[in-house]
């Protein structure tokens, strides 16, 4: 793309000086929940990947990765070496001009030529522009819920438990190659429900015209299933905490028992209803029926 955004590794310590400024920037959190000057240069000092997105030479993103194990087993002989993302963000005003797109791609061909084909990383489910991000351009897949991963945090994560999707990014397979080279187009929600797929979740609006969760999901056994999350989960937030406390232990309790059954979450699919609101959803499938990794 020449829009004169520079991909390029962090090589100084100045770099990282500005990665660690980036975060509060991005994040608005405090100092003692940013990762470090020191921590950064020895991952990538010891084969992380530590990737800077550059606008005339000002810093407007990154990313950062380091080695880690994937267990397949009992035991660490087991174990399979693969790549764990564990910071990646652009400034807001640099959001949706594909900068975080192009500093992952930069991050799996880092990945590729070290030997690995798997990187893994953690967000909120509940972030919809992240859940299209991951699996609608990036083609990861999920099935792993961790409740209040990090704790209690600061910033835009204040007030609620920090549940996470666990996401995998086979890189050389070929749904993700696919959506990589543009051949897989996106899911509609009208095509998935003619294809079967059961919507387990339907919304409805409150008084304030926020959108809530149901009492209770239906159950499924099919191939297909789809799960509705808000489209702005921060508005929610700000607007109304006890109905996002609602939505996080509604999606949690759904997710859970979803994984359990041997679903996993393969595609993210927007949607406009008919009187402008935009909706956002999961997709599921039976993991007997993925063309992922097994």
């Amino acid at each position: 793309m020449n829009d004169g955004i520079v991909i390029r590794p962090l090589s100084s310590l100045a770099d990282m000086e500005e990665a660690e400024n980036l975060q509060r920037k991005i994040w608005g959190i405090p100092d003692l929940e940013i990762m470090p000057v020191h921590t950064m240069h020895a991952i990538r000092h010891n084969g992380g990947a530590l990737l800077g997105a550059f606008d005339g030479g000002k810093m407007v993103g990154f990313v950062m990765g380091m080695l880690a194990v994937e267990p397949e087993g009992d035991g660490p002989a087991a174990a399979r070496l693969k790549m764990y993302s564990n910071v990646a963000g652009t400034l807001p005003a640099y959001q949706g001009r594909g900068v975080g797109y192009r500093l992952k791609l930069a991050q799996r061909e880092h990945a590729l030529k070290l030997g690995l084909d798997l990187i893994t990383w953690t967000f909120d489910p509940l972030e919809s522009l992240n859940g299209r991000f991951n699996f609608g351009k990036l083609g990861v897949i999920c099935n792993r819920y961790h409740r209040n991963f990090h704790g209690e945090l600061a910033g835009i994560n204040a007030g609620l438990p920090t549940d996470r999707f666990e996401v995998a990014w086979h890189l050389n397979s070929e749904p993700v190659k696919a959506r990589i080279e543009g051949r897989k187009r996106p899911s509609t929600f009208q095509t998935l429900r003619e294809q079967g797929a059961i919507l387990l979740n339907e919304t409805q609006f409150d008084a304030d015209n926020l959108p809530a969760p149901p009492r209770q999901p239906r159950s499924t056994s099919g191939r297909k299933a789809l799960v509705e999350i808000p489209a702005d989960f921060q508005a929610i937030k700000q607007q109304n905490l006890d109905l996002a406390r609602r939505w996080r232990q509604h999606t949690r309790q759904l997710f859970e028992s979803l994984f359990e059954a041997d679903y996993v979450v393969i595609d993210f699919v927007l949607d406009a209803a008919d009187n402008g609101r935009r909706r956002s959803f999961y997709l599921l499938e039976r993991r007997r029926h993925t063309a992922f990794p097994q």
